[in-house]
């Protein structure tokens, strides 16, 4: 990463994520002018998906929000961050599940464990949130490799983050 930008390591997950970020948007005396950027490893939910995203859409999978919706609660578990149409859905399952990635496929393309948290703590503090996520794997048994492979998403993602952030902070 740049040294010039504040890094924040989250941890996996949405609870140390949604957590993380909030102590450090805390700190903040003044957040006008201040972007999240949150990048990440994601696993494909479909064949042929692979390299570098930014989805405009981010969902909480783990969450039953029919239920809650009968019950009259709106459990908002849908945030845009962007104009992108590529829906991210986020939860703490690490998919590596064939029936879980295909009932997930249905409604979204990647799969993080973090998006929806960092999403979801942008919007209460009304900051801008980005989501940028590198295809590590295809959300099957090959997810269960990700230690090894996380290396070569790290790469790109802070290739990604040097061209887009050279010279200022988000």
């Amino acid at each position: 990463m740049p040294p010039h930008l504040p890094l924040l390591i989250t941890g996996i997950g949405k609870t140390p994520a949604a957590v993380a970020l909030t102590r450090a948007l805390s700190a903040y005396d003044d957040l006008s002018g201040l972007e999240v950027v949150n990048i990440g490893t994601a696993g494909a939910l479909r064949a042929g998906i692979s390299g570098l995203f930014e989805p405009g859409v981010v969902v909480n999978h783990d969450v039953n929000a029919d239920v809650l919706r009968s019950l009259g609660y709106d459990p908002g578990e849908r945030i845009v961050v962007g104009s992108d149409p590529m829906v991210l859905a986020s939860g703490d399952v690490f998919v590596a599940d064939p029936d879980l990635r295909d009932r997930l496929a249905g409604h979204s393309t990647l799969v993080d464990m973090e998006g929806f948290a960092v999403a979801y703590a942008c919007a209460a503090f009304e900051i801008p949130c980005r989501l940028v996520k590198h295809v590590s794997d295809n959300a099957g048994e090959d997810a269960l490799d990700w230690p090894t492979l996380v290396d070569r998403s790290a790469r790109v993602l802070g290739e990604w983050v040097s061209a887009n952030y050279a010279q200022s902070g988000p």
